[in-house]
């Protein structure tokens, strides 16, 4: 493929030079001058260890990308994007008194 062939959000066949043994499946995240960045969705379980230590990302050179058909013997993830947020805890009613209480009282010194 040509630079101006890929799309971002594209779903594309690829396959790495390096780093996977089989072909796969994966959306173009970024472009870059001679490569794009791609999610892996859809991979062979050959490579099942190696795309989880990348992190499911790869980086791949245009001239090993094709357009995608659909996948086969492939193992297909969700593309369900789920985002974690952290929540500050609230106190309850008796434990907001308790604090008060603490903070109103001086500390007894022992002898």
């Amino acid at each position: 493929m040509k630079k101006a062939d890929v799309e971002l959000g594209a779903v594309v066949n690829a396959k790495s030079e390096e780093e996977l043994k089989k072909q796969f499946q994966g959306t173009v995240e970024k472009i870059y001058e001679n490569s794009a960045l791609l999610a892996i969705t859809s991979f062979d379980d050959v490579d099942a260890t190696a795309v989880s230590d990348l992190n499911y990302k790869l980086v791949v050179n245009f001239k090993n990308m094709k357009p995608a058909r659909s996948a086969k013997k492939a193992k297909a993830l969700s593309t369900n994007n789920v985002t974690i947020e952290k929540v500050a805890p609230t106190l309850k009613a008796a434990d907001k008194d308790k604090d008060k209480k603490e903070k109103k009282a001086p500390a007894k010194k022992s002898k």
